[in-house]
């Protein structure tokens, strides 16, 4: 579709089903769907809200997947916090059920509704939802130093009184309090060849839900499932690398990447390079990983990154809307005048 796929295009096959817009050739994309996004701050967590939600994903990705081979992955932060919840509350269970089998029960939840609603919205198509493992490393330092945001918002006495009761620990995150857990790195998605396949068939593949079920190799070499969560975009990386996409959409509730966002002089970024994203100063239980997993693809395989709205993925992809990440700055995709890239603004200021 441009410069930087040029060199790549032809390192996998292509199902003949797939054919892109006038000329240019079918991508591979992966799209990660943002937790939040699927179910929007300060709504209910009641399966028919978050149903719906998914209903009105479902046909923004429905658009692309006429055109191009897709790798669903989605968040489960607000999801697996209710689960995590109701599991601390039950006075039937002696513990409470494991995160890793948490992330196992939102996979199942959460790519079922994504499931029926991709094959409703193009009947015929061949969609497969996958429970998937993520492979981490033991000695990981990151399971000593929680920072992944689960669960729904509290304001900050409601935050206190329930890491109390229930030992949790708990952190700022914008003008509320989430829980927080340990995030350990994506190493590889263990199914990945699988995953592959899939492709090779032509179908949608929806999989990698919430980064993944985290497991190790323990002394005896086995996979065994921790008490963690993986940061979703970090995976939907090591994915999109592993299986060659052309492209990695990390889809949320906003337009993109701001300098001194939430501020009078919040600026958007339409277009950037790995190496100027990398110095704004980000959050790191929100944006930031979402840019670091977008740089690293791009870093990786000098192809390209986008972050952007749920509900402007074909605009994202035709240059549009969101921000953009490319090995030069630039997107010849877009036909129109391209925005100023943000590295020479900054240059200017």
């Amino acid at each position: 579709p441009h410069a930087h796929h040029q060199s790549r295009h032809g390192r996998h096959p292509r199902h003949p089903h797939h054919q892109g817009r006038g000329d240019e050739p079918a991508m591979r994309i992966v799209i990660a769907l943002g937790g939040n996004a699927l179910l929007e701050r300060n709504q209910t967590p009641n399966a028919s809200t978050q149903i719906a939600n998914v209903h009105s994903a479902a046909i923004q990705l429905a658009a692309l997947a006429e055109h191009h081979e897709l790798v669903i992955t989605h968040g489960n932060g607000p999801q697996i916090g209710v689960l995590a919840l109701q599991s601390a509350n039950d006075e039937r269970l002696t513990t409470p059920y494991p995160f890793d089998t948490l992330g196992a029960q939102t996979q199942g939840m959460i790519g079922y509704w994504l499931l029926q609603a991709m094959q409703n919205a193009l009947p015929g198509r061949h969609v497969a939802s996958m429970i998937n493992q993520t492979l981490v490393l033991a000695g990981d330092p990151a399971l000593t130093d929680p920072t992944k945001f689960i669960g729904e918002v509290y304001s900050k006495d409601q935050a206190q009184t329930l890491a109390a009761q229930y030992g949790w620990t708990v952190k700022p995150d914008g003008d509320y309090y989430r829980r927080v857990i340990g995030s350990p790195t994506p190493q590889r998605v263990i199914e990945t060849r699988l995953i592959r396949t899939l492709l090779q068939t032509g179908a949608i593949v929806i999989c990698a839900g919430g980064g993944g079920i985290p497991v190790i190799r323990n002394h005896t070499g086995k996979l065994q499932g921790i008490e963690a969560v993986i940061d979703k975009d970090l995976t939907a990386a090591v994915l999109a690398e592993h299986l060659e996409a052309d492209a990695l959409l990390i889809l949320t509730d906003t337009n993109g990447v701001y300098t001194d966002y939430n501020t009078p002089q919040q600026q958007h970024i339409s277009r950037a390079t790995p190496t100027t994203l990398r110095k704004l100063n980000l959050p790191s239980g929100s944006m930031g990983p979402k840019v670091e997993a977008a740089c690293r693809f791009v870093e990786l395989t000098g192809d390209t990154a986008a972050i952007g709205p749920l509900h402007h993925a074909a605009d994202i992809l035709n240059g549009t809307t969101g921000t953009i990440i490319t090995p030069t700055g630039t997107y010849p995709h877009n036909t129109q005048s391209s925005p100023e890239p943000v590295d020479d603004r900054l240059k200017r200021a």
